[in-house]
């Protein structure tokens, strides 16, 4: 079971700027084949078909807890598509086009389908598909395959930040670099774990610190880079029996944090009306609000 908080993991910056290409590109991170997407599907699914979990208990807590994470991390890049492109279009009568400042943007599904706002879509609006995940049943295989799709993602965001310089996909990117560096250092040691091989001497993947990124140099002076959390007030603590010893670009000392982060609060989506979203409009709203205390016998 996943225990959801009403929170986000980092503090969405004030934007007034839309950048419809922008959270086009960012799309990418959520539906590509390196996409939060994937990421999150490829642990869920080995977690729950995890065999030998008795005799190999903290690798299957490790996958099981950063399962939990990239549930939030979906969520973060779904926010920051939606703060992206939100602002492209202004309201009006429908005979003034008031979405014609949509025409010549990158993804029109982002207009057509999803309100301007987040699609289980690639950049270029492929649809994210189940082919994506790897759950092959050997432990040395998944965890060699988690640690190649970590990397991979590490890829697509540092060329997604270079790519935009909005400030909210920035924030956004810069988070993901670093907590996206701490699955793969987790994934490392666990190979190196299960081998005796140090996989650690590889990364980083591309040959770049995350401390070349503003936003992401913030957040690992926070620490943030050697922490991994359980996700679970009671369970999921032989991870410990993974996630120790220093961290192998700045030997720092790694450390297990039962539970969640503390979070921040989840962006408020404004109303389109052009986008007839959410489409309740004064009336409907007072009439929903009576049938409310109604049936709360107010």
């Amino acid at each position: 079971m996943i225990k959801r908080m009403d929170k986000v993991l980092i503090d969405f910056p004030k934007s007034d700027r839309p950048d419809a290409n922008a959270a086009a590109a960012v799309q990418e991170l959520m539906g590509g084949r390196f996409g939060e997407m994937s990421t999150l599907n490829n642990y869920m699914f080995q977690s729950f078909n995890f065999r030998g979990k008795k005799k190999l208990r903290p690798f299957y807590e490790l996958v099981a807890s950063i399962t939990a994470e990239e549930f939030g991390h979906v969520e973060l890049v779904a926010h920051a598509i939606n703060l992206c492109a939100t602002g492209t279009t202004s309201p009006g009568e429908p005979d003034s086009a008031p979405m014609k400042e949509a025409l010549d943007k990158r993804n029109s599904y982002h207009f057509i389908q999803g309100a301007q706002s987040a699609l289980p879509i690639d950049s270029m609006g492929a649809p994210w598909t189940g082919a994506n995940v790897f759950n092959s049943g050997n432990l040395v295989l998944d965890l060699l395959h988690n640690f190649f799709l970590e990397c991979g993602a590490r890829t697509h965001k540092m060329r997604v930040y270079e790519m935009t310089d909005h400030p909210v996909a920035r924030e956004m990117v810069g988070y993901l670099l670093v907590r996206g560096g701490v699955h793969v250092v987790s994934y490392a040691k666990a190979l190196e774990v299960a081998t005796g091989v140090d996989v650690t001497k590889l990364i980083p993947i591309p040959n770049l610190s995350n401390k070349s990124f503003d936003v992401a140099r913030k957040y690992e002076a926070e620490g943030l880079h050697r922490k991994l959390y359980t996700y679970s007030d009671e369970d999921y603590k032989q991870i410990r029996d993974i996630w120790k010893g220093p961290h192998p670009e700045d030997g720092s000392e790694l450390e297990v944090i039962d539970g969640a982060p503390e979070g921040y609060p989840v962006p408020e989506g404004e109303e389109l009306t052009e986008e007839f979203a959410p489409g309740i409009g004064p009336e409907e709203f007072m009439q929903i609000a009576a049938r409310l205390q109604k049936s709360a016998g107010l």
